[in-house]
């Protein structure tokens, strides 16, 4: 008795990952987002006043490091097994 197997060529409709990997994806896209937003300000409304400003700790450090965890955020999402078996 010959059993069929499904055609891998076939696409069922499905999605590339799971609900699981797309709501790690949008938490990563917000936090990428708070990054940006923490670079925000510091600017000065006169080009000739320079405004010590923009060199704080919150847009020099904090800022580019939120953004980097919202990358790594997102390699997980797109590493983390859609098809995990949960305990």
């Amino acid at each position: 008795m010959a059993v069929k197997k499904k055609d891998q060529n076939k696409q069922d409709g499905e999605f590339l990952f799971g609900k699981r990997n797309y709501l790690i994806m949008i938490m990563g896209i917000v936090v990428i987002l708070l990054g940006f937003a923490l670079m925000m300000g510091g600017g000065s409304d006169d080009p000739t006043v320079f405004n010590e400003e923009i060199y704080n700790f919150r847009r020099i450090r904090l800022a580019p490091t939120v953004v980097l965890i919202g990358l790594a955020i997102e390699v997980y999402a797109i590493m983390a097994n859609p098809n995990r078996e949960k305990k």
